[in-house]
């Protein structure tokens, strides 16, 4: 079957405010958030287009969209001669002066860039999760079906299952039913402990998409967003189908990476999903070059391990652990944690279970447990995070799952502190 995906235009919802991640999210968009050492967490749903043909990709922008904008400049460079391009559009408020209302609004503001586009279909997804997905597969299994709209649906426990939209189908998985974040959802027929949700990405028919959105538009008791709207009214009035993401496969995968998909919304589930990837054996294979995850080119020098004193106990080494490129592990212990390009450990300093994002200094002798310490900050020497909750919850962030969280350097504190003069602003 002739896909034609060069009339499949892309929209990545990258605008929300991602309040449940903060305080990493405090002064940057959520897709823009370090993810797995040295890539953003936009970086996964682009990649997947990319390395999936699909070319014609626009990012809609709204809250704190600086750090993401940067980013999409420096590393999503596409030939436009070649009518390639992955451009961030930033909210114009094109039909009236507010922001967009919701997720469906988001798009219905910028109709004219499918009007100018004239798509036969659009994916709609969103650009802060952590998967791999031949989006051709979708595509193809739309197009079999006869759908005007397509689903991504994963199985996750019932007890998770109300923090997204909760799918019944049908045999031929013609969705037949749909509850927006239940608090009671509805087990799978064959198996209670799990249902059957939304990923939150979709593949519209171009015509019934923008039929939908200019009546939701005319509606005032509309609340405008997909989950809420758009889709439980598609279901009484177009084809609508799921498509079993457990299905999909990229190439080189292995059988048990089918179906990972991680919502990275939270703090704990942000920790959870990127110490899956330091793993001995990761389910999330970050080392697949037949499905590469694409990101900005850092130009540092390789990672450094200084010092192997024994008598001294001053030995650089780095256990079951993601060191990027720039680290320098200067006769200190780092296990099971993931290190962002250019840190700087001193000596004696131990470092366990922990995401240290770019550019961070932690000084001599410091010991730091279970914490995420956002770009830029210097931790003093001798510093304990992460042994003493009711101290650390004086000075940083402790989410539900106690980790210790260091929130970004205030770029005003780094522009007037003489240490942060080697960093740049972003």
């Amino acid at each position: 079957m002739a896909l034609d995906l060069d009339r499949t235009l892309v929209m990545i919802l990258a605008g929300g405010r991602g309040s449940r991640l903060e305080p990493l999210t405090s002064i940057r968009a959520k897709p823009a958030v370090t993810f797995g050492g040295k890539y953003r967490i936009i970086d996964f749903v682009l990649s997947n287009f990319v390395n999936s043909g699909i070319y014609k990709i626009k990012v809609l922008t709204q809250f704190k969209s600086n750090s993401l904008n940067k980013h999409l400049y420096d590393a999503w460079y596409m030939n436009r001669t070649c009518g390639h391009y992955i451009d961030p559009v930033p909210a114009q408020m094109a039909t009236g002066e507010v922001w967009y209302q919701g997720t469906a609004d988001a798009i219905y503001q910028n109709l004219n860039l499918v009007y100018d586009e004239n798509p036969a279909r659009m994916c709609v997804f969103g650009g802060d999760h952590i998967y791999k997905m031949d989006v051709r597969q979708k595509i193809a299994c739309h197009c079999e079906k006869g759908a005007d709209l397509t689903i991504s649906a994963i199985p996750v426990p019932i007890e998770k299952a109300d923090q997204f939209g909760v799918i019944e189908v049908d045999t031929n998985w013609r969705i037949i039913g749909w509850e927006e974040k239940p608090s009671q959802p509805k087990s799978l027929p064959n198996d209670p402990a799990h249902a059957l949700v939304s990923m939150g990405n979709y593949i519209f028919e171009t015509q019934p998409l923008i039929e939908v959105l200019e009546e939701d538009h005319e509606d005032s008791s509309s609340s405008h967003d997909f989950g809420k709207d758009i889709i439980p009214k598609m279901i009484q009035s177009h084809k609508v189908f799921a498509y079993d993401f457990s299905t999909n496969s990229v190439p080189g995968q292995q059988p048990r990476e089918k179906g990972y998909w991680r919502d990275v919304g939270t703090i704990g589930a942000f920790y959870e999903a990127n110490m899956d990837l330091r793993s001995i054996d990761p389910v999330f294979d970050l080392y697949n070059r037949q499905w590469p995850i694409r990101t900005a080119n850092f130009h540092v020098p390789p990672a450094k391990f200084v010092f192997d004193w024994e008598w001294e106990m001053r030995r650089g080494v780095a256990y079951d652990s993601l060191i990027s490129g720039g680290c320098i592990i200067s006769g200190a212990s780092v296990r099971n944690s993931i290190l962002s390009p250019g840190v700087f450990i001193h000596s004696y300093t131990e470092i366990l279970d922990s995401i240290v994002m770019h550019d961070v200094e932690i000084g001599r002798g410091a010991r730091i447990r279970r914490a995420i310490i956002d770009k830029y900050v210097k931790i003093p020497e001798g510093e304990t995070i992460g042994y003493d909750l009711d101290k650390d919850q004086e000075r940083y962030f402790v989410s539900e799952e106690d980790i210790v969280v260091i929130a970004k350097v205030d770029p005003f504190e780094r522009w007037h502190d003489p240490r942060y003069a080697h960093t740049f602003i972003e």
